[in-house]
């Protein structure tokens, strides 16, 4: 009968399939730290996520068949990262929906540090994120080089505003030039896409930004204050 056939949609074993790679503690652990748009060795890895090395090599290799990470050996060495941007924005969305009141406490003074240096300011794979994502994302806006109404676009003073400061965007791509990314700590979005990665790399490359400890946080340098404060207005108070 008509009434009883059902049609199964073809993505629903892949998606399946997925959500299975990454409901994993290890592995998503892994793949939060590889958040920081490194490569990162298997060793460090195990480290990180607290786990035998036999062990993380084992969710290493799911996580590169199942095309989440690509890997890399130099010498004895194995070097793992994170597929891409899409890849890295999926990690993050997911992130992003964890209720706040869940997450473990920190169980000392150094977790409890770390914490609170990440939601000041990180990198969220290629571009910056926590109250500094925000706050820069938040000057754009407020200089109108940034729209956030109809989704995320730089103004066409945006973009020139970028190339003043020596920041060049490769528009060649299929990347969005700017693109909204759900920050998980502040819960609002900040700049993503090309534009954004492009301001990242700037500010370290430049030392506005230094990367601080063994995970994602970056602090803001006291030439990194200066070049914020007068380019796009930010208050210093902001940044620290």
């Amino acid at each position: 009968m008509l009434g009883c056939m059902t049609t199964r949609d073809p993505q629903a074993p892949q998606l399946a399939r997925l959500a299975a790679l990454i409901a994993d503690e290890t592995r998503a652990s892994c793949l939060l730290a590889l958040l920081d748009g490194r490569a990162w060795t298997a060793s460090e890895l195990a480290r990180h996520a607290g786990v035998a090395a036999s062990t993380l090599s084992e969710h290493l290799g799911k996580l590169v068949a199942g095309g989440l990470l690509t890997e890399e050996r130099q010498g004895r060495h194995r070097y793992v990262r994170l597929a891409g941007a899409r890849v890295a924005q999926l990690v993050e969305d997911l992130a992003a929906q964890v209720d706040p009141g869940a997450v473990v406490r920190p169980r000392s003074l150094r977790e409890s540090s770390a914490g609170s240096a990440m939601a000041r300011g990180r990198t969220c794979y290629d571009h910056l994120a926590g109250r500094l994502g925000i706050a820069v994302t938040d000057a754009l806006t407020a200089r109108q080089l940034l729209r956030q109404d109809t989704g995320f676009a730089l103004t066409d003073a945006g973009v020139g505003w970028f190339g003043s400061v020596g920041i060049s965007l490769d528009r060649k791509g299929r990347r969005p030039l700017a693109r909204a990314c759900l920050d998980w700590t502040e819960r609002r979005p900040h700049l993503a896409g090309v534009a954004g990665a492009a301001l990242c790399r700037h500010a370290l490359d430049t030392g506005w930004c230094v990367r601080i400890g063994s995970e994602r946080a970056v602090k803001v340098t006291a030439a990194g204050e200066r070049a914020l404060t007068e380019l796009l207005g930010i208050e210093v108070a902001a940044l620290r």
